[in-house]
């Protein structure tokens, strides 16, 4: 199979504060720029996803968590890759705040809210299974 594409490894945050979701939009000019997304990255050799997730928060948005725990993934491919994204529930840890660093834009959003939002179609595939009650 010559067009088989190895399949990515990486991790989303679905960072909780009260009822509101920490979500970034990608920089116009990146693959799917504008799009909204969890907060994350691909995961490196030798981490855990939750590892992984706590990597990629420091370093996009200079936030610690806390609370890390494996919700849900799913394997998805693009025109020019695939991944494989694992969700992790997690909390800011006491007192942080995320900064803008690598997204265009941060935002804290309702489940509701979030319907409205164009999102990377991976995260989108994942919605319904993260907010189903």
């Amino acid at each position: 199979m010559e067009n088989e594409q190895k399949v990515i490894e990486v991790v989303g945050g679905i960072i909780r504060r009260g009822g509101r979701y920490l979500l970034g939009r990608r920089p116009v000019g990146k693959s799917l720029g504008g799009h909204w997304e969890f907060i994350g990255g691909k995961i490196e050799p030798g981490e855990t996803p939750c590892e992984a997730l706590a990597r990629e928060c420091r370093e996009e948005i200079a936030l610690e968590i806390v609370n890390a725990r494996v919700r849900t993934s799913v394997t998805h491919a693009y025109p020019d890759r695939t991944i494989h994204l694992t969700l992790i529930d997690c909390e800011p840890a006491p007192g942080a705040e995320p900064t803008v660093l690598e997204h265009e834009a941060l935002g804290w959003y309702t489940p509701a809210e979030m319907s409205t939002l164009d999102f990377c179609p991976a995260d989108a595939e994942l919605l319904p299974v993260v907010f189903e009650n």
